[in-house]
C-alpha cells in the first residue's frame, strides 16, 4: 500500500514537473516575443537611417535584460547593423537546465516600414540564456517532488489504516471460511456475517458467496450430466445416431478379447455405397442425408446378428459379427445387406436405389487387432470397388500385395511422363455414309521399363486419385492437337482428332483456356477436335460440366458423350447439354447379334441420338456383320477392330494414304 502511495506520488509529481517544464519554455518564449516587439521599433528606425550609434543604443537597452546574451540588427545590404553578445552565466546544475530547456534560445523578427507597401528593412535578433529560467525551474520542481511524495505517503498510510481496519481483517475472517469449505460439497458450509457489515458490501458479498456455493453444487450435478451427455455425441454419429469409428474401436476391442477367450471368430464387414456423391449431385446432399438415415435403419434390423453397428463416416458403414464358427455365416449376412439394398427408398416420392461393396475380414486369420481388421476391411472394399461393384469380398493375402503394387505404381505414374514412357495410339473412325476415314481417336499407352504395357483402366483411374491426371491430359490434349495439324498439313485437312477426357479433367477450372490455346496455337479449324466425356463423369457435377462443355464448345471442339447406355443420365439432362455425339458402348456391340436386350438397347441409342439432332458412332465393331446391323439402324460412324486396330502416328499415316489411294481407285 505505502510503495503504491509512494510510486503514485513519484508518478504525479514528474507529471507537475513536466508540465511546468513546457509552462517554463512557454514563458522563454513569451519574454522573448515581449522584448522583441519592445524594441522592434527603434530598431526598424535605426536600420531605415542605417545610423549604427542608434542601433547600438538598442543593443545596450536589450542588454539591460540580464537573460539576453546576444542580440543583433541586421540589413540586406550590410554584413551587421549592430550586434552585442556576452558568455553564458554559469551556475552549478546547469547541465540539468540545459537538457531540459537548452542552452540558449534565439528569436527573430523582421523590420518593416509603416504605410501600405510595408517594405522590408532588416531583422531583429535575440538569443536568451535559459539559466534565470532553469534556476526557478529547479527550485520549483525540488518543491512539487518532495511535497508530492510526502503528501502521497501521508495519504498512503490513512488509506491503509483505513483499508485494514475496514476490509483486510474482515476478508481474512471470511477466508479462514472459505478455506473449511468441502469441494465437493461445497453448500454445507456456510459463510457467518460478519458483527458490523450485515448491511454493506460485505454483508452483501458473503450472502452472494453462499447462494453461489449452493448454485455451484446444483451446477456441478448438471455439468457432470451435460459430460455424459457431450461424451454420448462424440461417441456416435451425429446423423445416423450409430457409433462413430472411436466407439466401435471400442466395442471391437471388447469382442476380439471375447472372441480370443472363447476361441470364436469375429467378422468385420466395411459396407462402402456406391455411386453416393452421383446421388446427392442428382437429387440434393439433403435427400443424401435422409437415404443414410433410412440405410442405418435398415442396418439396425440385422442388430440381432451383429455385436456392433457404426457409421465411419461419408457413405462407409461398418457392421461387427461376433461368436461365428464359419466364414460363410458373415458371407450370408453380406448377402442379406446387398439384397436388402435392391428394394428402393421411397424419398420425396422418389424411387431411390443404393448398390453397396462390402469388404469382409475375419478374426483370427485376418488379424488379431481391431486396427487391422478395420483397414484390411476397407482396403478389400476400395478394390472390390475399383474391379466390380454391388458384391462383397472376403480379405485375402493378395490385397496387401495389390495394395502395394498399386501404391509402387502411383509413384511410377508420377516419373512416366517426364521420363518418356506414355505415348499416343490412334484408331480409325469410318463414315458410314462414303466409307472414309474421317477421324481418329487418340488412345493413351504406358510402356512401363519392369512391368510392360499397363492397361490404361490401371493407371488412368491412378492418376485420377493423386492429381497427376491434369498434367497428363494437358500432354496428351498437345500431342493429339499437334499430330492433328501434321496430318492436315500432309493433305488430310478433313481429319477429326478425337480425344478423351477423364472426370478430373473436366471438372477443372483451366480445361477450356487450354484447349483454346491449343486450338490456336496449332491453327486447327473449328469442329477439327472432338472432346469424349464419359455419362458418369457428366453426372457427378451436371451444372459444372455443363458450363466447361459450352465453353469448350465456343473455342471450336465438339463434345461426344462416351460408353453412353452404362451410366444413369436422364434423357431431361442429355437435351440441356451442348452434345454432338453419342457413342454407343461396346459392350452393347459386341452381342448384339446374339443378346436381345443388347441389340434392342442399340436401336434406342441410335433412335435417340437422331431425335435429339446429334451424330452416333458405334465403338468395338469386330465384324462385317455388326457392322451391317448398325448400318441398317442408321449408325452414322464406326470404330474397331473390323477396320484397324490403334496405330502408331507412322502407321496411322500409311493407313490413311492407302485408304486414300484405294478411294481413288474405286471411284
Amino acid at each position: 500500500m505505502l510503495l503504491s502511495a509512494l510510486a503514485v506520488g513519484v508518478v504525479l509529481s514528474c507529471a507537475q514537473i513536466v508540465y511546468d517544464t513546457y509552462k517554463t519554455r512557454q514563458a522563454v518564449d513569451n519574454d522573448a516575443q515581449r522584448i522583441l516587439d519592445m524594441f522592434r521599433d527603434p530598431s526598424t528606425q535605426a536600420v531605415y537611417s542605417l545610423d549604427r550609434e542608434m542601433g547600438m543604443q538598442v543593443m545596450e537597452g536589450l542588454f539591460q535584460d540580464e537573460s539576453v546574451r546576444m542580440a543583433s540588427i541586421g540589413h540586406p545590404n550590410e554584413t551587421m547593423l549592430a550586434e552585442k553578445s556576452r558568455p553564458l552565466q554559469d551556475m552549478s546544475m546547469r547541465w540539468l537546465t540545459d537538457l531540459i530547456l537548452g542552452q540558449e534560445r534565439t528569436y527573430t523578427t523582421q523590420l518593416v516600414g509603416r504605410g501600405p507597401y510595408s517594405e522590408y528593412y532588416g531583422d531583429l535578433s535575440i538569443t536568451l540564456d535559459t539559466s534565470s529560467y532553469g534556476k526557478d525551474f529547479l527550485i520549483n520542481a525540488v518543491i512539487i517532488f518532495i511535497s508530492g511524495v510526502l503528501r502521497a505517503m501521508a495519504m498512503g498510510l490513512v488509506l491503509y489504516l483505513v483499508y485494514h481496519w475496514l476490509l483486510t481483517k474482515p476478508l481474512s475472517k471470511i477466508i479462514e471460511h472459505l478455506t473449511q469449505i468441502n469441494p465437493d460439497r461445497p453448500s454445507q458450509h456456510q459463510i457467518p456475517l460478519l458483527k458490523g457489515h450485515e448491511k454493506n458490501e460485505l454483508g452483501l458479498w458473503v450472502n452472494t458467496a453462499n447462494q453461489l456455493l449452493a448454485s455451484i453444487e446444483r451446477n456441478t450435478h448438471l455439468r457432470h450430466e451435460a459430460e455424459n451427455s457431450l461424451q454420448r455425441m462424440a461417441q456416435y454419429d451425429f446423423l445416423t445416431g450409430l457409433p462413430n469409428r472411436q466407439q466401435l474401436q471400442q466395442q471391437l476391442d471388447k469382442i476380439l478379447v471375447d472372441g480370443g477367450r472363447l476361441q470364436h471368430r469375429v467378422a468385420v464387414l466395411c459396407v462402402g455405397l456406391d455411386d453416393f456423391k452421383g446421388i446427392n449431385e442428382q437429387f440434393s446432399y439433403q435427400v443424401g442425408d435422409q437415404l443414410l438415415l433410412a440405410l442405418a435403419d435398415r442396418l439396425r434390423a440385422h442388430s440381432g446378428r451383429l455385436g456392433a453397428l457404426a457409421r465411419l463416416g461419408g457413405d462407409q458403414f461398418a457392421l461387427v459379427q461376433a461368436n461365428i464358427e464359419q466364414p460363410y455365416e458373415a458371407a450370408e449376412l453380406a448377402q442379406s445387406i446387398l439384397d436388402d439394398l435392391e428394394v428402393p427408398f421411397d424419398l420425396d416420392h422418389e424411387q431411390i436405389r443404393l448398390r453397396a461393396t462390402i469388404g469382409i475380414t475375419l478374426f483370427p486369420e485376418d488379424g488379431d487387432s481391431t486396427e487391422k481388421l478395420l483397414q484390411k476391411a476397407e482396403q478389400t472394399m476400395t478394390l472390390a470397388k475399383a474391379r466390380s461393384r454391388n458384391r462383397y469380398q472376403f480379405y485375402i493375402a493378395s490385397v496387401d500385395s495389390e495394395m502395394r503394387r498399386r501404391r509402387e505404381l502411383e509413384k511410377d505414374l508420377r516419373e512416366a511422363l517426364p521420363r518418356n514412357q506414355l505415348y499416343l495410339v490412334y484408331q480409325p473412325q469410318i463414315s458410314y455414309r462414303d466409307h472414309r476415314v474421317v477421324g481418329v481417336e487418340a488412345l493413351l499407352r504406358w510402356q512401363h521399363p519392369e512391368l510392360g504395357m499397363v492397361p490404361p483402366d490401371q493407371f488412368i483411374p491412378l492418376a485420377e486419385q493423386n492429381g497427376s491426371i491434369i498434367s497428363i491430359g494437358e500432354w496428351v490434349l498437345d500431342q493429339a492437337c499437334r499430330q492433328l495439324r501434321e496430318w492436315h498439313d500432309q493433305g488430310f485437312s478433313d481429319l477429326r482428332m478425337a480425344v478423351n477426357l477423364s472426370t478430373v479433367q473436366l471438372h477443372h477450372s483451366e480445361l477450356p483456356r487450354v484447349v483454346n490455346n491449343l486450338l490456336q496455337a496449332y491453327r486447327l479449324p473449328p469442329r477439327s477436335l472432338e472432346l469424349e466425356v464419359t455419362e458418369t463423369g457428366l453426372m457427378e457435377d451436371i451444372s459444372t460440366a455443363a458450363q466447361h462443355l459450352l465453353s469448350l464448345r465456343r473455342s471450336g471442339a465438339l463434345i461426344a458423350i462416351d460408353d453412353f447406355g452404362t451410366g444413369y443420365s436422364s434423357l431431361s439432362y442429355l437435351k440441356s447439354l451442348p452434345l454432338d455425339k453419342i457413342k454407343i458402348d461396346k459392350s452393347f456391340v459386341q452381342d448384339l447379334l446374339d443378346d436381345d436386350d443388347d441389340a434392342t438397347i442399340v436401336r434406342a441409342i441410335i433412335q435417340l441420338g437422331k431425335s435429339l439432332g446429334m451424330q452416333v458412332i458405334a465403338e468395338g465393331v469386330e465384324t462385317a456383320e455388326q457392322e451391317t446391323y448398325i448400318v441398317a439402324q442408321g449408325c452414322h460412324e464406326g470404330q474397331g477392330y473390323h477396320y484397324s486396330k490403334p496405330l502408331s502416328a507412322r502407321e496411322l499415316t500409311h493407313f490413311l494414304k492407302q485408304a486414300q489411294r484405294n478411294r481413288v481407285s474405286v471411284s
